[in-house]
């Protein structure tokens, strides 16, 4: 059995108000094209579909119109939903739709019976078994733990435990003549983050141990992290990374998608592909001379430009002027003007979300995932929604 796995494409991405909706369409045919040369007989989306919960109908088009051109060829294609993802939505509306047209779709945690475990007798002639679990809140999984397990929730077990026992139920139906497979949006120990999102993942208490995954399972397809990489555990464990670069924290990324060879009396083979269509991005660091002379050197990259001397009138301009690729242009910290130092913002009448956003731009983080955790983590705390 051949699958074709890939996560995080995250369609209507704009960064610095620049729309990434062409680059994804691109990588996202040549992606359908890896699925038809391939020949795969699944396919994997292990999550974050959409960079907001919101999407708006370009982007909802475009995801539409992808998933279902690799459904095409009676191709089986499984879908959760990730972090970024309104998980409503992709159960209440997606999952309908397109499972009238042949797609499994997840949007929220499901028992066994009730779609949280695929049988799937694929193209190749054999079969294979999906566990599929979208990605989980603290509090989610509190809930789902309470609902799929049938049993009331120890509130001091922790997240990974919640987790473990989740996946151990959706793998109770593994056999020895199948194929069996795991599909997750997770995070779990010892995965590299393409930014700064690490340490708040960690501190969330959001990871997830490799042996959470039976060593009966042929291969754990896991979306999240937007870095191509294999982890070591009891089975081949392997993220396909984002098939764009989608901040500069992640420019040395390799944009990727897994194709995977499975059988039921064999261990997996993972082969990462490389994926074209997303534009470069790229971080130029020194004078205004220095970086316009690197930036004619960098195609058709999209630039961040971090100057090493002081802020003068219209800096910014003349980085634009020179390189109009450039995104983003900021004062290296070491030249700032110290008076900046004594400003500060009163927080009266101003949100948990607001002052966090300062605290990251005062310390130019530029990811906007972290704040997505700082919401997920107030919400948890507040009991929101």
């Amino acid at each position: 059995m051949k699958i074709l796995h890939t996560a995080d494409w995250h369609v209507g991405k704009v960064l610095k108000n620049q729309p990434r909706i062409d680059e994804q369409r691109l990588v996202l045919r040549d992606l359908v094209r890896l699925a038809n040369d391939e020949d795969v007989d699944l396919v994997i989306v292990a999550g974050d579909l959409f960079e907001t919960t919101a999407p708006g109908p370009q982007a909802q088009g475009l995801v539409m119109q992808t998933l279902m051109a690799l459904r095409a060829e009676g191709r089986h294609v499984v879908v959760l939903a990730g972090n970024h993802d309104n998980s409503r939505l992709v159960q209440d509306v997606y999952r309908p739709v397109l499972g009238e047209l042949g797609l499994h779709v997840i949007g929220t945690p499901q028992r066994p019976d009730r779609g949280g475990t695929l049988t799937l007798d694929t193209r190749s002639g054999e079969r294979a078994v999906v566990a599929a679990l979208p990605f989980l809140s603290h509090r989610v999984a509190v809930r789902a733990a309470e609902v799929l397990l049938h049993a009331p929730s120890q509130h001091n077990q922790d997240y990974a435990n919640r987790m473990r026992s989740i996946i151990g139920m959706l793998c109770d139906g593994f056999t020895g003549d199948t194929v069996n497979l795991v599909t997750t949006h997770a995070t779990l120990l010892g995965g590299r983050w393409g930014g700064g999102e690490r340490e708040v993942q960690s501190l969330l208490g959001y990871e997830v141990p490799p042996d959470t995954f039976p060593v009966s399972t042929h291969y754990a397809a896991l979306g999240h992290l937007h870095r191509y990489q294999q982890i070591d555990g009891p089975c081949p464990i392997a993220y396909s990374g984002s098939p764009i670069a989608l901040d500069f924290g992640e420019e040395d990324n390799e944009s990727m998608a897994v194709i995977v060879h499975a059988t039921p009396d064999s261990r997996a083979t993972i082969r990462p592909v490389p994926l074209t269509g997303g534009r470069r991005l790229t971080t130029l660091r020194g004078t205004l001379d220095e970086v316009i002379a690197a930036g004619e050197e960098a195609g058709d990259a999209f630039l961040r430009v971090i100057l090493k001397q002081k802020a003068s009138a219209g800096l910014a301009d003349m980085v634009r002027e020179k390189l109009p690729n450039t995104l983003d242009v900021k004062i290296h910290e070491d030249f700032l003007a110290k008076a900046h130092a004594g400003e500060v913002k009163s927080r009266i009448g101003r949100t948990p979300a607001d002052l966090f956003a300062d605290f990251l731009s005062e310390r130019e983080i530029d990811d906007p995932r972290l704040a997505a955790m700082f919401s997920e983590l107030l919400e948890d705390s507040t009991g929101s929604r």
